[in-house]
């Protein structure tokens, strides 16, 4: 399998919002991915004012192909909750294979 991180970043107009409303469905799939091997770890981006603004997530997929077919159904991707994002290859280290 190949590891990746993805960095995003929310809209600055209605990310918060939108990332509320679809918050529940973005953890739901999360745990989903969890218990499947592909979400390692992941983390809300905060601002000074502790609102969340962004995600960084470590994600283990056989391909970037099915890296890609899950951002398809993202809800934060489907409800415009990033307003861009960055996907880099990554190795994680053993430790955190356990």
């Amino acid at each position: 399998n190949m590891q990746f991180t993805l960095i995003a970043y929310d809209y600055k107009n209605g990310g918060l919002e939108r990332r509320l409303a679809a918050r529940a469905e973005h953890i739901a799939l999360g745990d989903k991915m969890k218990t499947e091997g592909n979400y390692l770890m992941g983390v809300a981006l905060l601002d000074e004012n502790e609102k969340m603004t962004g995600s960084v997530m470590v994600l283990d997929y056989p391909s970037r192909k099915k890296l890609d077919d899950w951002l398809k159904i993202e809800p934060y991707v489907v409800n415009n909750v990033w307003e861009k994002y960055e996907i880099i290859q990554c190795s994680v280290g053993p430790s955190f294979l356990k």
